[in-house]
């Protein structure tokens, strides 16, 4: 199991959660943070300094963001696992259904 970003941190990216991360697991995409499912040690230090609540244990995630597990996993797909958020820096891209996200008003 790991821990799982949704949608609350699409274009918030606080990233106190990477401040707290001891393994360097949260990565940034465009406009959201993912956590890498197999570097994530499920140590829960990210949960409690999000301050929008967009993050949750894989088996706690309420219903309508069921589907962020995936999307959380498949934004490796092609980065593979870097080991290391830190040293891989932000990435220019999301997942698809992220990126199609609508934008908040400006």
């Amino acid at each position: 199991m790991t821990y799982v970003t949704v949608q609350p941190c699409v274009d918030v990216k606080d990233r106190a959660c990477v401040e707290e991360c001891p393994v360097d697991c949260i990565y940034e995409g465009a406009r959201m943070l993912y956590i890498h499912p197999d570097e994530c040690v499920d140590c829960g230090a990210c949960e409690p300094v999000c301050p929008v609540e967009a993050i949750f244990y894989e088996d706690d995630l309420p219903d309508q963001w069921s589907h962020y597990t995936a999307i959380n996993a498949d934004f490796f797909t092609d980065l593979g696992s870097p080991g290391g958020a830190a040293k891989a820096g932000a990435h220019p891209f999301d997942h698809p259904s992220v990126a199609a996200l609508p934008r908040p008003a400006q």
